[in-house]
Formats: C-alpha cells, structure tokens, sequence
C-alpha cells in the first residue's frame, strides 16, 4: 500500500494560443518545417534520447513521426499533416508551414479567433474554385501523349528532397525510371474496370545511383549458386505454386486446437513424410518453380531440387500479393490436403540477374502484367532509405494525375500567384463580405492580409541561403533573388521565374515578396510550346493540402481549452 500513488487530477489549459510555452512550441516546429522545405533545405538529424535509430531527412512523412511531443495541441497538428501525407504523399510541408503561419498571422494581427475562422473559409474557398477553373494561371494540363511533364512532376518531387543526395544526372536518371515504373504499372489492353498494378522496390546499398533500373515482372532474393537449365527456357510458360503456410514441418504451424499425439508415435517422421506427399504432387504435375512464404523443411527442398524444381523460400508477406498478381497462383495455405489445380500459376520465362552481393531471380509474366520491379542503389542506408521513400511518394503523386491530369506551377509561384489574385478579387467585395462574415470593413481586410502573407510566407520558405523573394508585377510569380546583389544589378540575376515559365525582361517590374504592394489581376501567361515549367506540384496533393492547412489552422484557432490526464 505504500507503493501507491494518489491519482493526479488532470491538467487544464484556458486559451492554449495564450500559453508562452505551447506558442513558442509553434513557433519552433514552423521554424523546422520552413527549414525543410525546398532543393535546398537543411536536413534534420533525429534522435531520441535514450538511444535507437538516428533519422536524417527533410521529407515531413519521416520527419513528423521521428519527433514526438507531450503537447496535446503540437501533436493535433502534425496528425493532421500526417494524414494528409498519408493519403496524397506530398506537400506534407506545404500545409504544415500554411497552417502554422496562418494561426500565427490570426494570433499577430490582433483578430477575433471567430471572424479570422470566417475569413480564411470564405478565402479557401475562393483559392479552390479559381484553382479547379479552366483558365487558372497556374495551372497546367497534363498530357499524357508526352511524358516531359510527368518526368518534371517526378523531378520537382525527387530534387526536393536533398537528404537523398543526388547530382543533376542522378535527379534526371531516377525521374525517368520513376515515371517508366508507373507507365509500366498502368495496363494497356485490359477490358473494363482497369486495376492499377503496383511497384516493387528493392534496395541495394553500396553501389552508384546510376545503376539504378526498372524490370518489368518480379525480382525475388534466391540463395547464390542457383543455375537455371536451358529447358526451362524452351517452354512458352512454366507451372509455379505458392505457399503461405510454412512448410517448416513444426507442429505450432498446424494451426490453432488440441493436438492428439498416440504414445510412439514419431510425429517428425509423420509430418515429413506429409511434406514428401506434398512434394511428389508437385513433381507429378510438373511443378518448375516452388515459391514459400515461409520456411521450407531442409528435407522438402532436397527433394524438389533433386527433380529439377527451382525452390525459392522466405519471400515475405509483401511479395505475396504481387506474386498471386503476376502469376495467377492462388496462395496454398495448408499443407495436409492435395493442391487444386486452379492454385497454380504460370511465369513466361526465368533469368538469374545479379546486383552487387543481391542474387535475384527474374519472373518474366505469361501475358501483360501491371507489375514491375525498381532496383535502387545507392552509396550508404541512410540515403538509400532517404530515396526509397521518396520514390515511393512520387509513384503515388503520378498515380494521382490519372484522377486529375494537371499540375501546379512550382518554385513557389502558385503560392505568389494565389496571394495576388485573392487580393486582385477581394478588393471589389469588401461591402459585401464585410456584411456576409459578420466583421468590419478593417477586420476584413486584416484577414485577407494575413491570409495573402501566410500563402506568399511558404514561397519565401523556398530560399535558405540569404536571398530575397520577389514577385513580378505582371503574372504575379515568385522570384529569387541571390544575396548580395543590388536593386540595380537585378535584371542581370534574374533569369527566370521559380517554375521557369516566365523569362527576365527589361519591362518587367518586381517588389520584395514581404513588403506591401498595390493590387493588380494576375495577366494569364502565352504558353509557347518551345516553354515548359521547369518545376511542378502535384494538383491533388496541393489542392487538398490548401484545405487540410485552413482547416486545421481554424480548428487551432477554436480550441479554447486543452484538458489532459498526466497520469
């Protein structure tokens, strides 16, 4: 009785933005998504303190799970920027810096939490209905004839993210493999309702980025020393099977129940002799590839081999899905009654392919397969693991331009350009809104300005080497420009925009991106075919990160107490 503790009541936190400690916890988790943000970001190191794995990254899907926090309303943001990630895999920094910006522009501007809430819905909504417009000026159409575009979406996403560690030719290299995996997970001829197949990554550490390919068909881990017979080549396809019950012969594998074992009875023997039936089944029926999730008895392996059969184990649960996909097979899971016939599968052809100390054998499909299989090398683990992930989100992000083939301007110019308009438009519905939102003339205004700051502070992120933001008077898309050059020597360094699609010229007027400017309609840009972006964002991701953001940053802004158990 003396170990007990009286029951602590729990803690209760009044106006949580009011709170020293939870703002400057705010402040500092902006200051770290803004440093992440970008080509040329500052990566962050991870590490908690009582040992275990050092993170290094500056993508947010990694970033925000490595850091963890006692602070109920820290944590109520980064969740939500996580689910975003979750779900659209970019612009996970993009709604973090948004969001924490605008509850710091609503909190700075002195407005009530209710009429910044009014304002900032009105103003998303008038972001998404310009955005899903036809002629929105920062919108391209995607044409999936070409694959330029879609290999700047992929290089935009990949060049970001600097903990990867690529040269240019590395950046252009694994763009194309990217979006040549993605075409080939996109079948051709299917009738009907069309399934997306999927990308299998393997990861081989220790060798030059470059080397880098993509295999249409499975590659899976064999032992060394496997030789593949000239006949298994002569045969326009070969039988496989599939297991996902072990075959290690234990007795736990049987399954759940009681077992009852008669006094001198050699289970071992009687299970082994089980397997061997198992084995002769699939030598009858001409069986030339034997594929376990699991372990395979010593004893069964012998025997298949000794017949000719290629015998590959311990696969793993994430293969088995592509496998039943490639191959058609239908996963046995019970080793005590004879295979149906409608649980083989068939593969077209088999090769051995050799990277670095990786053995892997190629399973070529009988017809069209949507399945393939990414090779990605690298020099050391922390950043292969830094490219695996991102490779695995850009595959995504191209998945979601079949829902919606477009994209946004990048470099920070959607951003300015958004800012621009949403002042441009606002100016002749002040009356209106001011009646509609329930709020004063200044209050309106106020909002719409910390609104316009708040979009045009994450174009402003981009830069983390001293330089200044500007943005052109004419398109309204940013610009950077290098520290230490002079107002004069301007037009000398800037050559063109962000994305690349508006060029220097000596008629174009600029102003600093953080300053004060006068209100002007964004003129729409003439497309030249000879002028492509040089740097794109995912429409989706962006689109409902922009929601994501204002959403929660209002669900911030209504929060008026925090009630948590300490014990």
């Amino acid at each position: 009785m003396s170990r007990l503790v009286k029951k602590s009541p729990s803690v209760c936190t009044d106006l949580p933005l009011d709170n020293a400690d939870i703002w400057n916890k705010l402040v500092l988790l902006r200051q770290l998504l803004t440093s992440c943000f970008g080509p040329t970001a500052r990566l962050k190191q991870v590490h908690n303190n009582i040992g275990g794995h050092v993170v290094t990254t500056s993508a947010s899907s990694v970033l925000l799970p490595a850091i963890s926090s006692s602070q109920p309303f820290i944590n109520l943001i980064k969740t939500s920027i996580l689910n975003h990630v979750s779900r659209f895999s970019d612009c996970g920094l993009f709604a973090g810096i948004f969001c924490l910006a605008l509850i710091e522009q609503a909190k700075q501007s002195g407005l009530r939490a209710n009429v910044s809430i009014r304002v900032n819905r009105h103003l998303l909504a008038l972001c998404t209905s310009y955005l899903q417009r036809e002629d929105c000026g920062c919108k391209v159409n995607l044409d999936f004839c070409s694959s330029q575009n879609l290999i700047t979406l992929a290089r935009s996403i990949i060049s970001s993210k600097p903990a990867c560690v690529l040269t240019e030719p590395e950046i252009l290299h694994i763009s194309k493999l990217a979006v040549q995996a993605f075409l080939l997970t996109v079948p051709c001829t299917s009738p009907g309702t069309v399934s997306l197949g999927r990308v299998v990554t393997v990861p081989v550490e220790g060798h030059p980025v470059l080397n880098s390919a993509v295999f249409p068909g499975l590659l899976v881990d064999i032992p060394d020393g496997l030789c593949l017979s000239s006949a298994d080549h002569l045969c326009s396809s070969l039988n496989m099977v599939l297991f996902s019950a072990s075959l290690a012969g234990d007795l736990s594998e049987l399954g759940d129940g009681i077992i009852e074992v008669h006094q001198g009875v050699d289970t071992e023997s009687q299970i082994l002799d089980q397997l061997l039936e198992l084995g002769k089944q699939v030598v009858k029926d001409e069986v030339k590839l034997f594929m376990c999730q699991k372990v395979i008895h010593p004893v069964l392996q012998q025997y298949l081999r000794s017949h000719g059969i290629i015998v590959v184990e311990r696969l793993g649960i994430t293969l088995m899905e592509p496998l039943t996909e490639l191959t058609g097979a239908q996963p046995v899971a019970a080793l005590h009654s004879v295979i149906p016939a409608k649980a083989y599968g068939k593969v077209k052809d088999l090769s051995i392919r050799q990277f670095g100390s990786k053995t892997m054998l190629h399973l070529h499909p009988v017809g069209e397969s949507a399945i393939c299989t990414m090779i990605l090398c690298h020099r050391n683990e922390t950043m292969l693991s830094e490219l695996k992930v991102v490779c695995q989100k850009t595959e995504h992000v191209l998945r979601l331009t079949l829902r919606e083939p477009s994209a946004l301007l990048g470099g920070g110019c959607t951003e300015s350009h958004l800012a621009a308009h949403v002042r441009h438009q606002t100016k002749n519905e002040v009356s209106e809104m001011v009646s509609a939102l329930q709020c004063s003339h200044t209050e309106y205004l106020h909002g719409v300005e910390a609104f316009c700051f708040s979009l045009e502070s994450v174009a402003r992120a981009l830069e983390h080497d001293g330089g200044n933001s500007l943005i052109d008077l004419t398109h309204a898309h940013h610009w950077t420009l290098p520290a230490g050059i002079m107002k004069e020597h301007m037009e000398d360094s800037l050559c063109s925009c962000g994305c690349g699609l508006v060029q220097s010229s000596p008629c174009r007027k600029w102003t600093y991106l953080n300053t004060k400017y006068a209100e002007f309609p964004p003129a729409p840009l003439l497309r030249e075919n000879t002028v492509h972006p040089r740097v794109l964002d995912s429409f989706t991701a962006k689109l409902n990160a922009l929601q994501v953001a204002v959403e929660t940053a209002n669900l911030a802004l209504e929060v008026r107490y925090i009630i948590q158990d300490v014990n």
